[in-house]
C-alpha cells in the first residue's frame, strides 16, 4: 500500500503503518502491505472471484458521515458481490482518496473498515493513498469452487424470484440523513450507512439456487440485469415486497413500495430458485435467521409484468446510458 506524498503528513510510511498494516492472518497472504505488489497464494482446485467498486464521496455517501460508516460502507458494497456470486471471501485492496491526511478520522475510518474484515474474515494485502476529493476504491477477492458460482445467466423459465431480508431501508435511510438525522441507532439510517453484505447466504444457497445478483442498484434494475443475462422475463407481485422496518410509517406505503423497488443501496441479494428447491432454501436461511421472500417468478415470455415501471429504472451514473 503507497501513500502519495502531495499529502504533506504524516509520512507515508507512518500513516500506513499506524492504520492499515496488520499481521496476515491467512496463510495465502505470502507478502501483504508494504510491497510493490502483494504475492497471494489461491487454494488448489479454487476458481478466483474479483471485483471492484468506487465509493465517492457525495455520490455514494455523505462525506460528513461518521468514518467508521464510511470504512464499512466502502469495504461491505464489494463484498456483496461476492456474496452474489456465492464466494469465499480472502483477499481486498484498498484505494484511499483524501482532501488531507487527518489522524483522527483515518483511525476512525480504519477502525471501521477493519472490523468488517475481521467479521468477513477477509484480509487488506495491499493499495494506494493519494490526495483529492474524498473516494474509496475496494477490490475483493473471494474462492469458489469450479462449477458453483453463483450467475446472473441461470434462471429459467418457472424459477422462483425470492429476496433476502427486507428492502427500501436504505433509500429510507437516505431520506432520514437528508432531514437531518444523524442517530446511527435509526433502523433506516444503519441500513443505509452500515449495510450487511450477505455473505453466508450466497455461500448457503451454493446448489441451490439458479441466478443471483445483490441489490445495489434497486430492485427493478437489477433485476432488469438478471433477466437480461438468463434470457427469460417474470411476474412481479409488489404487494410481497418485505418492505424494511419504519419504511411506511417514514415514505407512506405508496413511497415505501417505490424505494423497495427503485430505491437502491439495499445490498440484499435476488435469487432465482426453482419451487422444489425453495423450502431447502428456507430452511438453511432460517439458521442465519434471515427470511426468503418470493416476490414474483421467472416465465418464458420476455418483458416484466406485474408493475408500472413509471420511469423506475434504478440509479444509474449516466442517465440515459447502460450499466
Amino acid at each position: 500500500m503507497r501513500y502519495h506524498p502531495a499529502i504533506a503528513a504524516p509520512s507515508e510510511f507512518e500513516l500506513i503503518a499506524r492504520h492499515f498494516r496488520r499481521p496476515a492472518r491467512d496463510p495465502g497472504v505470502v507478502l501483504g502491505v508494504g510491497d510493490d505488489c502483494t504475492l497471494l497464494a489461491p487454494s488448489p482446485g479454487q476458481q478466483l472471484a474479483v471485483s471492484v467498486d468506487t465509493s465517492v464521496a457525495e455520490v455514494h455517501f455523505p462525506a460528513a458521515a461518521p468514518p467508521a460508516a464510511i470504512g464499512h460502507r466502502a469495504l461491505a458494497v464489494s463484498l456483496s458481490d461476492l456474496a452474489a456470486m456465492g464466494a469465499k471471501p480472502r483477499w481486498c485492496l484498498m484505494s484511499l482518496t483524501l482532501a488531507e491526511a487527518d489522524d483522527a478520522w483515518l483511525a476512525d475510518f480504519a477502525a471501521g473498515f477493519h472490523a468488517l474484515c475481521e467479521s468477513a474474515e477477509i484480509s487488506l494485502v495491499g493499495g494506494d493513498v493519494t490526495r483529492g476529493q474524498l473516494a474509496i476504491g475496494v477490490t475483493v477477492q473471494g474462492e469458489v469452487p469450479p462449477g458453483e458460482a453463483l450467475r446472473r445467466s441461470g434462471a429459467r423459465p418457472g424459477d422462483l424470484l425470492a429476496v433476502t431480508g427486507t428492502l427500501g431501508g436504505a433509500h429510507g435511510g437516505l431520506e432520514a440523513w437528508q432531514a437531518g438525522e444523524r442517530d446511527l441507532a435509526h433502523p433506516l439510517l444503519r441500513a443505509y450507512l452500515l449495510p450487511q453484505p450477505r455473505l453466508a447466504v450466497g455461500l448457503a444457497l451454493r446448489g441451490l439456487a439458479s441466478a443471483a445478483i445483490d441489490l445495489s442498484d434497486g430492485l427493478l434494475a437489477d433485476l432488469g440485469h438478471l433477466l437480461e443475462a438468463s434470457g427469460v422475463g417474470a411476474t412481479l407481485e409488489p404487494e410481497a415486497l418485505p418492505l424494511a422496518d419504519g419504511l411506511v410509517e417514514a415514505l407512506g406505503i405508496q413511497g415505501a413500495r417505490d424505494a423497495a423497488l427503485s430505491g437502491g443501496d439495499d445490498y440484499e441479494l435476488l435469487l432465482a430458485i426453482p419451487p422444489e428447491r425453495l423450502a431447502e432454501a428456507r430452511r438453511r436461511l432460517a439458521e442465519l435467521a434471515l427470511p426468503l421472500t418470493v416476490i414474483g417468478g421467472c416465465e418464458a415470455a420476455p418483458g416484466l409484468r406485474g408493475v408500472a415501471l413509471d420511469g423506475k429504472g434504478g440509479w444509474q451514473h449516466f442517465p440515459g446510458g447502460r450499466k
